[in-house]
């Protein structure tokens, strides 16, 4: 009976430390082995990687390094980290903008600074932790962390999410997400004018070799295509519309990026110089103070239309511009969306 418990600790114990190897690409330039693994190991904090380091959990060519070893080329390291226990999403009473709901779904209108679903770093304060408190019952399809969600938008992307709270629904209407037969629309304020007043960006897009945490355009990246159309020239900015043709993650960001114009307030993807192509003097002021007012990317998820899993009827809903974003596009003189 001993040995069986033993036994069934020591499984659980192994249990709670996640494995990972990577062998680093022959063309890496030498950087300090804790630097390198920040970067490599998405959600890792340098003092984490360090701490690893410094309790033997990180072997370079199956033998004990330095935080300071320089990485060279075709290097095998095996990390192992241990894992937290295993978090709980929880009700929290946080207010809901609900614009439309019934018996199986639900469309909510997420601010910017709501993160979807609970996850590293963020296990309080999102959008699950307040649907949790104000429903009965959410699908459980996902995990026991993403209760009714079919879809999410970035922790600083506004607008409109579509909530299942049945399986049946969640079913139904994830296969159309999937399908790309679901009617998105999203409005950004982006730099600069673009060319042509509509036209499609078409780039491959997968995740930064330098920064995990970002997604970059690459060749051997996931087929991405955006759409989008000119609604009004802004001076140095533009309001415009986009429509995703397929959905890759930081997609629109990346896209516009990509083809030097990107949104505005963007601080991952270059959004945030006040001196963006070359202004200077009042206008740069004034692109300052403006991201002053807009402290996270000018991007909202405005529409969404589908196909009711009930009444198998089309339907569509429409939000308002954020005032963030109706703030910057007023400065530029009276706007009605």
């Amino acid at each position: 009976m001993l040995m069986e418990n033993h036994d069934a600790l020591a499984s659980q114990s192994e249990d709670l430390r996640e494995k990972r190897r990577i062998v680093v690409a022959p063309k890496q330039h030498k950087v300090r082995l804790d630097i390198y693994l920040t970067h490599q190991i998405e959600n890792a904090t340098r003092s984490k990687v360090q701490k690893a380091i410094e309790d033997g959990l990180v072997l370079v060519d199956g033998k004990p390094a330095k935080a300071s070893h320089p990485v060279s080329p075709h290097e095998v390291i095996d990390i192992t980290f241990p894992r937290p226990p295993r978090p709980v999403a929880r009700p929290e009473d946080i207010p809901l903008n609900i614009v439309f709901e019934d018996d199986v779904l639900l469309i909510v209108n997420k601010p910017a600074g709501m993160v979807t679903h609970p996850a590293y770093g963020n296990y309080s304060g999102t959008l699950v932790n307040a649907l949790l408190s104000y429903c009965n019952r959410l699908s459980g399809v996902n995990t026991e962390m993403r209760p009714g969600i079919i879809h999410r938008l970035d922790k600083d992307t506004s607008g409109l999410m579509v909530i299942a709270k049945t399986d049946s629904a969640h079913h139904l209407i994830a296969r159309q997400f999937s399908r790309r037969t679901i009617d998105r629309e999203y409005w950004a304020i982006i730099w600069g004018t673009l060319g042509q007043p509509r036209g499609t960006i078409e780039a491959s897009l997968g995740r930064s070799k330098r920064d995990r945490k970002k997604v970059t355009v690459t060749r051997e990246g996931k087929h991405a295509v955006t759409e989008y159309e000119v609604i009004r020239k802004l001076d140095y900015l533009s309001l415009v519309r986009l429509k995703l043709k397929t959905g890759r993650t930081h997609q629109i960001r990346v896209h516009l990026s990509h083809i030097g114009h990107p949104v505005f307030g963007d601080p991952a993807y270059g959004g945030r110089s006040a001196t963006w192509g070359g202004l200077k003097g009042k206008k740069s002021q004034q692109a300052l103070n403006l991201l002053k007012l807009m402290n996270r990317q000018a991007l909202h998820a405005k529409t969404v239309g589908f196909v009711h899993p009930v009444s198998r009827e089309h339907v569509c809903y429409d939000s308002e511009l954020p005032e963030d974003m109706q703030q910057v596009i007023e400065a530029f003189g009276d706007f009605s969306p």
